[in-house]
């Protein structure tokens, strides 16, 4: 189960906004790091915090390599739904040796 959010989207979106136009502005040459740090201390928000968001909006928009966050999502379903499969295997396999074992015990007559 994911950890509840602290900040609501509307506020996170404001954020990533407002970092990307003080970054991509030609009058202020700031950096990522600077800009979140800017705009961290305006809105209350840790400054790493904002800076993984804007990363993760950079990646998802395809502007930087990485996993974006759909992918990620279904990455970890299906790791999830593996897990599930080879513990069901496991169990199988048990059974199937119990009950092998079972037909290969000689009949009391």
């Amino acid at each position: 189960m994911a950890a509840p959010r602290k900040y609501p989207d509307e506020v996170r979106d404001r954020a990533i906004r407002l970092v990307r136009d003080l970054v991509d502005s030609p009058d202020d040459a700031m950096t990522v790091t600077g800009a979140c740090r800017r705009v961290g201390e305006q809105l209350g928000i840790n400054t790493d915090t904002l800076r993984n968001w804007v990363k993760q909006v950079l990646v998802d928009d395809g502007e930087r390599p990485g996993v974006p966050t759909g992918d990620r999502a279904r990455l970890i379903a299906l790791e999830r739904e593996n897990r599930e499969l080879r513990r069901a295997n496991a169990i199988l396999k048990t059974a199937s040796a119990f009950f092998a074992a079972e037909l290969d015990r000689p009949q009391p007559r």
